[in-house]
């Protein structure tokens, strides 16, 4: 547990975000913007987000099994010491598109690197008939809804998304996008397929051409006692171990897995190593890599342990968990639990030594499942612990 206070407003950071644990928002491709074309823009749902070059915003769009990217303008880059805090958040943009504030849904939330403006996924409604929202709220906490109507876009179907299945304990074209992260001209995305090996994690190039078929994933899961190949990863995000590019995964009931970025060829089956369990009965939410006095974490939110900070000095030494542990959810990387903020159910990284996160009280499901947060929910800035 971190001692000193949690939420006070983020100083400006002194240096730049952990070359090991790089999202690789490197400079642009040449023809990336330039690939954006005007024009009305139609999804059926927002869910994962992502941040590209030049404020290029990548979204997940699930139900209609495509992903899109969006030139939001917003490339300023931020001046000064930043802190986002708006309390009332579902409130305010439920009060913007007119409807009461229990119908309003999160799905997601990202930090744009350059302005520090903070970017919503959400939805207008309940059910079938909700409609997409894209939030954005500014340094100062404005709040405005991002207009779809006339806006510079691309558009890519995913050739393996799977099949509606409206009658299934959880519809599983619900999870063809789970997470995503843009990482040295690819976008990475993972989520469910229609492959044998459901899991998948494809690399999309950018700009958008095609996406192929994704590369699916095998993981040992320990909390289960057994290899899986039909759970999505959760949240997961860019790691450099030892000079090579992997991703680190979380799943439900929580291992810790460490994917080869080189090894996700279009049909390719993967077996990821998995290096951490974190315990059962809970889903991981987001997390943050980041680097302080010279040592390396990542910062997890999860719905039913809170937020972890997890030890992630050498990453290559941890050995592969392959068998049952004698006490699930003690194996592999340590970690501590940060008591100082609940409710945390999105987390964005806002700089080198600073996070937003939204919190909110959880859905009515279980724990490992809670479905969508419910209000009043608020943003807030915290320190990096």
């Amino acid at each position: 547990m971190i001692n000193s206070p949690f939420f006070r407003r983020a100083a400006l950071a002194a240096a730049a975000v952990s070359v090991v644990a790089i999202v690789a928002i490197a400079d642009a491709p040449a023809n990336l913007t330039a690939s954006l074309k005007p024009g009305k823009l139609q999804i059926k749902s927002a869910g994962a987000l992502a941040f590209g070059p030049d404020g290029v915003l990548f979204v997940g769009d699930s139900l209609g099994g495509s992903v899109v990217a969006i030139d939001t303008g917003d490339r300023n880059p931020s001046k000064g010491a930043v802190a986002i805090n708006v309390d009332g958040l579902d409130t305010r943009v439920a009060a913007m598109v007119g409807i009461p504030a229990d119908q309003i849904v999160i799905n997601d939330m990202k930090v744009n690197p350059l302005s520090k403006n903070v970017y919503l996924s959400a939805s207008r409604g309940k059910g079938p008939d909700a409609q997409p929202l894209i939030i954005k709220v500014d340094t100062a906490g404005a709040v405005s809804n991002v207009s779809l109507d006339n806006v510079r876009f691309a558009q890519v179907s995913l050739v393996d998304a799977p099949e509606p299945n409206p009658t299934a304990r959880q519809d599983p074209r619900t999870t063809t996008i789970t997470d995503m992260n843009y990482v040295d001209g690819n976008l990475l995305v993972a989520g469910m397929s229609n492959e044998e090996w459901n899991s998948a994690l494809r690399s999309i190039p950018v700009p958008f051409r095609n996406a192929e078929q994704g590369a699916t994933l095998q993981i040992w899961h320990d909390s289960h006692g057994r290899y899986e190949t039909a759970s999505p990863i959760r949240t997961f995000v860019p790691y450099t171990i030892a000079g090579r590019q992997y991703v680190i995964a979380a799943y439900t009931c929580t291992p810790l897995v460490k994917i080869p970025v080189g090894d996700l060829k279009a049909g390719a089956k993967v077996k990821g190593q998995t290096i951490a369990d974190l315990g059962a009965g809970n889903q991981p939410l987001d997390m943050v890599p980041y680097k302080k006095d010279g040592r390396e974490y990542i910062l997890v939110a999860n719905s039913a342990f809170g937020l972890l900070k997890v030890q992630a000095d050498h990453l290559e030494t941890y050995a592969t968990i392959d068998s049952p542990t004698k006490n699930p959810g003690t194996a592999g990387m340590p970690f501590d639990k940060i008591t100082s903020v609940t409710n945390v159910k999105q987390l964005s990284q806002l700089d080198a030594s600073s996070a937003v996160v939204l919190t909110a009280t959880s859905g009515p499901g279980p724990a490992y499942a809670p479905g969508p947060p419910v209000g009043p929910m608020s943003l807030k800035t915290i320190a990096l612990p």
